[in-house]
């Protein structure tokens, strides 16, 4: 964070979505306490500026098409630049490339059967290229390739991410709710834990259930505890003045069941606990399956809101074997690779089956230092 200050990043405190005024003070939960100004995207205008400062080129338009060696040395990138071939030479090549998530047959064949049917929350240009000619050089695979980071998403957002949207198609409010299926049941524990630790594997666990979406239910005890993403005009919502008028209005789902599920919730939800949105509270429920551990309330208080979400991938886990010492990417033999760096979300080894909200920003700043400190010294020897 102190490098990263010293390159002009500023950081705030988190105050929109992971604090509350708790008895005239700030609480800070989930431990995500300081973020950049201006959050990810924040970041990359922040270390853009700094690069631009220091007289680093930037080439759009240039889609890395494979690694150029001398040997067994990676010295440069061939690329299509603007429709025509070019290279790139270097004495040192760092990869930072991402992952695979936008590429649907990638997706099937290493996250398994309907992955390829995933909306995509971020870049379409994250197709697998830079892996792909990473492994064609010899490196070796490394973590969990069959994992991923995927959310809840807006049910009828776009293909792939909108920059005019950001992450606002996100629906992270579901630890003080209910997640429902079409069969109207429920399919996790929606309070396990703050929404940081659960929200990038609940994605998966949504992408899981008949016909591939949820519908998020809340009732308006909590209406003024769900984030921003749940007042943007771009989304899926549908409202009642009762259970039974919602039941009917939530399409796909099977009204009846959804009533016997909520009643059955509601029945029981232990009365004797309070209710602290800023702790995990124990507000839990009891003699049903799944369980609700936290921030469990009956639902009974019109008017009742619900939100249709889908699967949104984020990133995917598997990547490559580096050096942590000096981000060197290494072969299946586990030699380094002269020349060849990685950095990002290409890194493997780093998340399994999981993450924790904010490691994604922090991993890729961390490695990518680590990298570009490693690519130096190699091309300065």
């Amino acid at each position: 964070m102190v490098w990263l200050r010293s390159k002009g990043v500023k950081f705030i405190p988190n105050y929109g979505r992971q604090s509350a005024l708790v008895d005239g003070r700030r609480r800070f939960f989930g431990r995500l306490p300081i973020e950049v100004s201006g959050g990810g995207q924040g970041l990359v205008e922040f270390l853009d500026r700094a690069a631009e400062k220091v007289g680093i080129e930037v080439v759009y338009s240039a889609r890395a098409k494979s690694l150029i060696m001398d040997g067994e040395r990676v010295c440069g990138v061939a690329v299509n630049h603007d429709g025509r071939p070019a290279r790139f030479l270097g004495k040192a090549v760092v990869l930072a490339c991402g992952g695979f998530e936008a590429n649907p047959e990638m997706r099937a064949r290493y996250l398994g059967p309907g992955w390829d049917l995933a909306k995509v929350r971020g870049s379409r240009y994250n197709q697998g290229d830079g892996l792909k000619m990473a492994l064609e050089a010899g490196a070796a695979p490394y973590g969990n390739w069959s994992g991923c980071h995927a959310t809840g998403w807006d049910l009828n957002a776009p293909e792939f991410g909108d920059v005019n949207v950001g992450d606002q198609f996100q629906k992270h409010s579901y630890i003080f709710g209910l997640l429902i299926n079409s069969k109207g049941k429920r399919f996790v524990d929606e309070g396990a834990d703050f929404h940081s630790f659960t929200y990038a594997k609940y994605g998966g666990e949504v992408l899981r259930q008949p016909g591939q979406f949820a519908w998020q239910v809340f009732d308006a005890k909590v209406s003024k505890l769900l984030r921003s993403e749940y007042r943007i005009k771009m989304m899926t919502k549908v409202s009642a003045g009762t259970l039974e008028e919602l039941a009917a209005k939530l399409e796909g789902v099977d009204a009846g069941a959804f009533l016997e599920t909520v009643r059955a919730y509601n029945a029981s939800v232990r009365t004797d606990i309070a209710f602290d949105h800023t702790v995990k509270d124990g507000k839990c429920t009891v003699g049903i399956d799944p369980p609700k551990s936290n921030w469990a309330q009956a639902l009974d208080t019109p008017p009742f809101d619900a939100y249709a979400t889908t699967c949104g991938i984020t990133f995917t886990f598997g990547g490559l074997r580096i050096d942590p010492a000096n981000g060197q990417v290494l072969d299946v033999n586990l030699t380094p690779i002269p020349g060849l760096f990685c950095a990002g979300e290409m890194v493997g080894g780093l998340f399994y089956f999981n993450y924790p909200s904010g490691t994604g920003l922090v991993s890729g700043a961390l490695f990518g230092r680590i990298a570009g400190e490693g690519a130096g010294r190699a091309a300065a020897g």
